[in-house]
């Protein structure tokens, strides 16, 4: 989704949740109880890709690097939102479950120190866009070398990403 789609989804509850409501109705995100098992086997396959891009990263394979990271990611991703609930086979749909259940909802300043690690901040969900743009260059284009530096950022803030995830989901 692009950047003035996303600050729309943050910026405006209602037409957040019109478009979670557009998922459901479509039978793009459904509604299911929670299944820990799921949630950490997503999260356990988070760990599994970042050791596949440390791998690759070494042995120069820079494209399945950042494929990997995209991976990673939406694992991470994915374990969120099941853990709230949600089941979803959609890249968008994910992000606005993301948004709804973790982005700042409701909470006053306070609130919000006390709960950072729960909080995924703006950042976080413009990096989970970006990796996904990313991964698609990787995956569908000629192009075969990556710049290293590059993709070793994007591994870091992976890193970062998926530790933040199993912290809030430790905390659940």
């Amino acid at each position: 989704m692009n950047l003035r789609e996303l600050n729309k989804l943050v910026g405006s509850k209602d037409f957040l949740d019109k478009r979670i409501r557009w998922y459901l109705k479509n039978k793009i995100l459904r509604i299911q109880l929670q299944d820990r098992s799921e949630v950490m086997g997503h999260i356990n396959k988070s760990g599994h890709n970042l050791k596949f891009i440390k791998d690759n990263l070494k042995l120069g394979y820079f494209d399945w690097c950042i494929t990997g990271c995209y991976y990673a990611v939406y694992h991470a991703v994915l374990a969120l939102i099941i853990e709230r609930g949600y089941v979803s086979k959609n890249h968008d749909a994910s992000l606005c479950v993301l948004i709804k259940e973790y982005f700042g909802q409701g909470i006053d300043e306070d609130e919000i120190v006390m709960i950072n690690k729960f909080f995924l901040d703006y950042q976080d969900l413009l990096f989970y866009v970006q990796s996904k743009e990313q991964r698609a260059k990787a995956t569908y284009s000629t192009r075969r070398m990556f710049d290293k530096k590059d993709v070793e950022e994007l591994r870091l803030r992976t890193i970062a990403f998926v530790g933040k995830a199993r912290r809030i989901l430790q905390d659940e």
